[in-house]
């Protein structure tokens, strides 16, 4: 397939762009030779291997999400939610990704971050194969806990990972990193439905078959478990670098509070856009195609945003124009569901790549690894913490009201904020020069 062959010939070009970036990061000064010296001193097959392990990491960062989306009223049926426990449901993921995201920063100087992520996969594989047998509501909560909280700790050392060994290429493994999140995301939703037509029928079956793919992401970061060097690849970074005081950071607050809506938007989407259509009249197979379809815009787009973001001086008009396409897609959902499903679908899906925007800007606003550790777990960690509220609310007046007017009124209230504060974190500034003054 394209996909595959695309896949192979750029990690060939990241093999055999090793010499070059070895010599460039000498040029640059010793903030960004450190930064690179491990990726510079691997062989290829080490290099292959670690993007390989970001590939797959990738790829089970949101099925444990979507696939829960697409079977959202047969696991309410099965364990007796309402639609307020079900809002709860859909604010566990961001609430478990601000509470153990913010811990991945120490852990990765602590045990490194190859261990940390491959813990992660190990976490994320239990608590796939355990929470759909658990019996109760609390004990699928849970469940659904641990997987979650192998996903925070490897959403924010993703980018650690990736300034790290890649530090000229930072646009390009970003791109590669989220189209396969997005990949993996979108495929879940897809094929969960049918996946559970073919074993039965069985909704349990259908959730737990995805740990076999967060198994696979355990592979790759075996080799990696020993290395414990400090994600910015050298000594203790206090030793080398004043502590920053991220707070101080203006852009650090902007780039969080953007993460945080646009993650608003995007946990709603994938916990309630399947049951906006199915309401609508819309089959369930259709709906669970719909959410495909918006998770699936992500895997071009979420390559080449991060390209195009790289290269811009100010990445703000591209957080403007995701922010028209949700505008338009939630006045679609809001006065023809139905009728237009999939142009809505595909303009919520172009609005969620505020997502791959928001993490390449991470790697941007930061000059070295430790500065990106910490405003990768900051803007994360506050973010998701800002997110948790949106899925419940939704929820919430779904249930109250007996409609999704209200709910769709609020996503579209949010989203004008979410663009105001991408314009402020577009800014080409850093957050140690911010914090310095």
């Amino acid at each position: 397939m394209d996909k595959h062959s695309s896949y192979d010939s750029m990690m060939g070009a990241m093999v055999s762009e090793e010499t070059r970036t070895a010599s460039s990061t000498t040029m640059r000064g010793p903030a960004a030779a450190t930064d690179a010296s491990p990726a510079s001193g691997t062989r290829a097959w080490t290099t292959r291997l670690i993007v390989l392990g970001i590939v797959l990491a990738a790829l089970n960062l949101r099925p444990a999400i979507t696939s829960l989306g697409a079977l959202l009223e047969e696991v309410r049926d099965g364990l007796g939610m309402s639609g307020s426990v079900a809002g709860v449901l859909t604010s566990v993921p961001p609430l478990c990704f601000a509470v153990f995201g913010v811990m991945a920063p120490r852990l990765a100087r602590r045990f490194g971050p190859g261990a940390v992520v491959c813990a992660g996969m190990v976490a994320i594989t239990a608590g796939l194969l355990i929470r759909p047998y658990a019996g109760s509501t609390p004990a699928f909560l849970v469940a659904s806990a641990l997987a979650l909280m192998g996903i925070a700790v490897s959403n924010v050392l993703m980018p650690v990972i990736v300034k790290r060994w890649f530090p000229d290429r930072v646009g390009t493994m970003t791109g590669l990193y989220s189209m396969a999140l997005a990949l993996g995301t979108s495929t879940a939703a897809a094929v969960t439905v049918p996946l559970t037509d073919a074993l039965g029928g069985n909704w349990q079956s259908g959730l737990a078959v995805w740990a076999a793919l967060a198994a696979a992401a355990v592979l790759p970061w075996i080799p990696f478990v020993r290395d414990r060097r400090a994600p910015s690849a050298e000594a203790p970074a206090r030793e080398r670098v004043p502590a920053l005081r991220i707070t101080r950071s203006r852009t650090a607050w902007a780039l969080a509070v953007f993460f945080g809506l646009q993650a608003t938007a995007a946990y709603i989407t994938m916990g309630w856009m399947a049951q906006i259509f199915r309401d609508a009249g819309v089959p369930a197979s259709t709906a669970g195609l719909l959410l495909a379809v918006t998770m699936v815009m992500g895997v071009p787009l979420a390559f080449v945003i991060p390209r195009v973001a790289t290269r811009l001086p100010h990445q703000g008009p591209i957080a403007l124009v995701l922010g028209v396409c949700g505008l338009a897609g939630y006045a679609g959902l809001y006065f023809a569901p139905a009728a237009g499903a999939w142009a809505w679908a595909v303009l919520l899906g172009i609005s969620n790549c505020a997502f791959p925007l928001a993490l390449t800007m991470v790697g941007m606003r930061a000059r070295t690894g430790a500065g990106v550790a910490q405003l990768s777990a900051f803007a994360q960690s506050t973010g998701y913490l800002i997110s948790i509220p949106g899925p419940l609310l939704v929820g919430v007046l779904y249930q109250h009201s007996g409609g999704w007017g209200l709910p769709i009124a609020l996503m579209t209230a949010l989203m004008i904020p979410q663009m105001a504060m991408g314009v402020l974190a577009g800014r080409n500034r850093t957050v140690e020069e911010e914090a310095a003054r």
